[in-house]
């Protein structure tokens, strides 16, 4: 499947010309949708209701909570699960602290509208339960354990994967995290990190300068690393 390139400014979240908004409110590219309602369709046969925690978040927003992170207002997790103190990092051991679970403004994925954050919203009502997009939640025996594991299985299906459904060194495993291939794919060999770095010097954010510093780092660890689909 051949789409239109997405530009520089959807790319790096500045720009919501390429999105269409569902029903519940959450926004997607506007080619993702037909799949995700295919998948949801397909789930909810299995007892599973697909809902979103996230999908589009434009720079500005994911400014705002790399802001709060920065600056400890928003907690700040090891893969452990174990807060860590910001406040006490800097220099590149604090970006990294941060870059686990968040994306650098302009950096994240879920600027191109092909990505969502899913939870069993099913499993959630008869438990009672807010999900808090814990890894643990997806594992066996977790709430959302069976939800996990459709996703493992059955999401390549309707051309959906896991992007990070292992550790590589960048980002955290996010076993609720689901990208839409056939456009990702596209945009992630389209995205330049001449354009990332354009950007965030158009638009500063917090701790610009070391950001910039690190950059080309950053770019290869957080952005292009990421676990491949499943054939």
């Amino acid at each position: 499947m051949i789409l239109p390139p997405l530009g520089t400014e959807q790319l790096t979240g500045c720009s919501t010309s390429h999105l269409v908004e569902l029903e519940s409110g959450f926004r997607l590219h506007a080619s993702v949708v037909p799949a995700w309602q295919a998948m949801v369709e397909a789930a909810a046969e299995d007892g599973i209701e697909l809902q979103p925690v996230s999908t589009f978040r434009s720079y500005q927003q994911q400014a705002h909570i790399w802001q709060q992170k920065c600056t400890g207002a928003r907690p700040v997790y090891d893969q452990q699960q174990q807060l860590v103190d910001v406040q006490q990092l800097t220099g590149w051991q604090k970006l990294e602290a941060i870059l686990l679970y968040s994306a650098l403004p302009g950096c994240s994925r879920h600027h191109w509208g092909t990505e969502l954050d899913l939870f069993d919203a099913a499993s959630a009502r008869i438990n009672n339960y807010q999900p808090t997009l814990d890894p643990t939640e997806y594992q066996p025996g977790g709430v959302f354990a069976l939800a996990g594991e459709w996703l493992r299985t059955e999401a390549g299906r309707f051309d959906f994967f896991l992007p990070y459904q292992h550790y590589r060194g960048g980002v955290a495993a996010e076993p609720w995290h689901l990208s839409y291939r056939p456009l990702a794919e596209q945009c992630l060999a389209t995205f330049k990190l001449a354009d990332l770095d354009a950007t965030i010097r158009q638009h500063p954010i917090a701790e610009q300068a070391i950001v910039l510093h690190y950059l080309p780092d950053i770019f290869q660890r957080y952005s292009l690393t990421i676990c491949e689909p499943q054939q």
